[in-house]
């Protein structure tokens, strides 16, 4: 088997983007964000972009970078509210933003990832998110039709990978990255360890057959959104 391993982001990156395509992402806040892939599709110049993300980032970190470029013309995202840029874009109309309940969107792009074309569901109805779409009542319920996600091109960030596209993910950090990269027409990963050989079956959280480029991790910083600390008082005195 031919392996899916590139030598760097920048190289995985080389002649998938073009301008407009719509692009989904991995992460939650910057949680299991694939950094490297982000950094290195702003340096593509893509314009024009459709970004599908739980969130934008924060200002100057993750997707942040792709909006200081001016890069995005669009974003599905479900919550944004920790980045200044995204706001002033926002209002000031030079970004449309289609705002989706998180629940629809894992379940859009589960469903794009399935080759499941649309999906019914009670989340929104009533709601300014119900305007303009099909509602339909099951069993008495209320719902509204949704459509699945798939997106040109998908970046991903998992915590293991083989050179088959074989992932596993770490804690939290698996997040949307299983959901997006079975939603990508093709997929690229960025993985932590690259290992020798083959995951274990009972280990794979993601089968390669959905992955086509995997790059070892390069810049290994994970910054933290939001770092809240304090005093343990007492802790001299917590019995062993």
């Amino acid at each position: 088997m031919a392996s899916k391993i590139w030598g760097s982001a920048a190289d995985a990156l080389v002649g998938t983007v073009t301008d407009g395509m719509t692009i989904a992402v991995g992460g939650f806040g910057l949680s299991g964000i694939p950094t490297n892939l982000i950094t290195a599709l702003r340096d593509t110049g893509a314009t024009d972009l459709v970004v599908v993300s739980n969130n934008m980032g924060v200002d100057g970190k993750g997707l942040g970078l792709l909006l200081e470029g001016g890069q995005v013309r669009k974003v599905l995202s479900s919550y944004v509210g920790e980045n200044k840029l995204f706001a002033e874009q926002y209002l000031s109309g030079a970004l449309e933003v289609e705002f989706v309940p998180q629940g629809t969107l894992a379940e859009r792009l589960r469903a794009g990832g399935a080759g499941v074309p649309a999906f019914f569901t009670p989340t929104g109805v009533g709601t300014p998110i119900a305007e303009g779409k099909e509602e339909q009542t099951f069993d008495g319920v209320r719902a509204i039709l949704e459509r699945g996600i798939v997106a040109d091109v998908a970046l991903v960030r998992a915590h293991r990978a083989d050179a088959a596209g074989n992932l596993r993910f770490r804690l939290t950090a698996r997040n949307f990255n299983p959901l997006v990269a079975t939603a990508g027409r093709l997929t690229l990963v960025e993985a932590e360890e690259v290992v020798d050989g083959y995951l274990d079956p009972d280990d794979i959280h993601t089968p390669g057959i959905y992955v086509q480029r995997v790059v070892k991790v390069e810049d290994t910083t994970k910054d933290i959104e939001q770092r809240t600390v304090r005093t343990r008082e007492g802790a001299a005195h917590v019995d062993a």
